[in-house]
């Protein structure tokens, strides 16, 4: 065999073992389901009307970013004494500590916003997940002047946030600097607006138990079988992180005519994350 063979040879044995470390190493992969039709709760996990005077409707959720994902074994476990898998980058580049904005991982609907190889999971058995929000972009209906429009908004659910440049839709806008919970910039086809929706609702069935902080969007869910992991899996994991968007955009509604419109004074009061249900599936 010369010296070319011998070369080639190599090469096909490194690539294969590779290849083969790779496929073998099973993953823990977190999924974002968008669900409409999911039950609409309030921040306590119970089921939540609109309120009288109120109106409300489903976004169009276009992506989704997390800041931190803890797997939490009993309803008893507090707050980051569970298992903490993923928790982004913060920032004091604002003056106070925030999320780092442009660090996030952004994700769509049925999409892997973070993956973490099994083995760097403590083994255990988990019956809650919580899934601390920080961003989300969608579409609402609106109307204006008498005109039927479409309007983008993001919204930032994080405890605080710094921003740069945001792009919304078409447009940029230049913040540099900490944004708090609830700030919105939102675009339509003739302007490009900013406020702050003074509610982001939370859901977290475990209050009583295991609250937690004020300011927080660290959404709580309970999954429908305990999710157990062992250390022995050759295979991935999918935990999918159904949320429920289910007229989770809601206004004064002061003419009680369901249709959103700004200009007549309607503000939004909340844009939250109306409920979590997750659950996983074993490749």
């Amino acid at each position: 065999m010369n010296l070319r063979n011998i070369c080639l040879l190599m090469f096909s044995v490194f690539l294969f073992t590779a290849c083969n470390k790779d496929k073998d190493e099973p993953m823990l992969n977190f999924i974002f389901v968008f669900d409409e039709n999911q039950q609409r709760l309030d921040n306590l996990g119970q089921p939540s009307p609109i309120p009288d005077g109120h109106a409300a409707q489903t976004p169009q959720i276009e992506t989704m970013a997390a800041h931190y994902i803890e797997l939490t074994p009993t309803m008893f476990t507090q707050i980051g004494e569970g298992e903490v898998v993923y928790q982004s980058h913060d920032t004091e580049k604002g003056g106070s500590l925030a999320i780092e904005f442009n660090k996030l991982n952004f994700a769509g609907n049925n999409e892997v916003f973070f993956s973490i190889p099994l083995k760097d999971v403590k083994n255990g058995n988990y019956d809650y997940i919580r899934v601390s929000l920080a961003y989300q972009k969608f579409d609402v209906a609106l109307s204006a002047m008498n005109i039927n429009l479409t309007g983008t908004l993001a919204s930032f659910l994080g405890y605080n946030n710094y921003l740069e440049e945001i792009k919304i839709k078409d447009e940029k806008m230049n913040v540099y600097g900490n944004r708090s919970q609830g700030f919105w910039a939102f675009e339509t086809t003739f302007s490009v607006d900013s406020g702050s929706a003074p509610v982001t609702t939370v859901p977290n069935p475990l209050a009583a138990t295991s609250p937690i902080p004020p300011g927080s969007c660290l959404v709580t869910g309970i999954f429908a079988e305990t999710l157990s992991i062992s250390g022995n899996e050759t295979n991935d994991i999918d935990v999918y992180v159904s949320l429920s968007v289910n007229n989770s955009f809601e206004w004064v509604d002061n003419n009680d005519n369901g249709i959103w419109e700004p200009l007549e004074g309607e503000f939004v009061v909340d844009m939250g994350i109306r409920g979590m249900k997750p659950y996983f599936i074993k490749r």
